[in-house]
């Protein structure tokens, strides 16, 4: 059997955040699938990356959920064309007072900015995609 490996990382950790960050830069953001759930504290990110790990150059759809997520800010996004895509180009970590600030890093200049009050970020593939 010639399963592909859909792999589920949990990053709780600044180095665990650059993981996900490495396995999701130069993945393929549509906006409208950028959603945040204010009431649950989530906030998710469907992209299309590319499997780095195996080194085949395919892509793979992924889900990205935020947990514990205060707030969501952003700037230089527009929600009005949701079928435009951005390349994640990174996704840092920054301590502030009491929260963490996980900042996500698009292509031309556009940025997300979470306050989370603990760091809980998982990385889950959904399916290959046929090029």
């Amino acid at each position: 059997m010639n399963k592909p490996y859909l792999k589920k990382i949990l990053a709780q950790s600044a180095e665990d955040i650059q993981i996900i960050s490495a396995c999701c830069s130069e993945g393929l953001v549509k906006i409208g699938e950028i959603k945040y759930l204010p009431k649950n504290k989530i906030f998710l990110i469907s992209l299309k990356r590319l499997e780095k790990e195996i080194k085949k150059n395919k892509r793979i759809n992924s889900i990205i959920r935020f947990e514990y997520v205060e707030s969501s800010r952003s700037k230089n996004i527009s929600q009005i064309n949701s079928n435009h895509e951005m390349e994640l180009i990174s996704i840092e970590l920054f301590k502030k007072d009491k929260n963490f600030e996980i900042i996500l890093l698009f292509s031309d200049n556009r940025i997300i900015t979470l306050v989370v009050e603990t760091i809980e970020v998982f990385l889950e593939d959904q399916k290959s995609i046929n090029d």
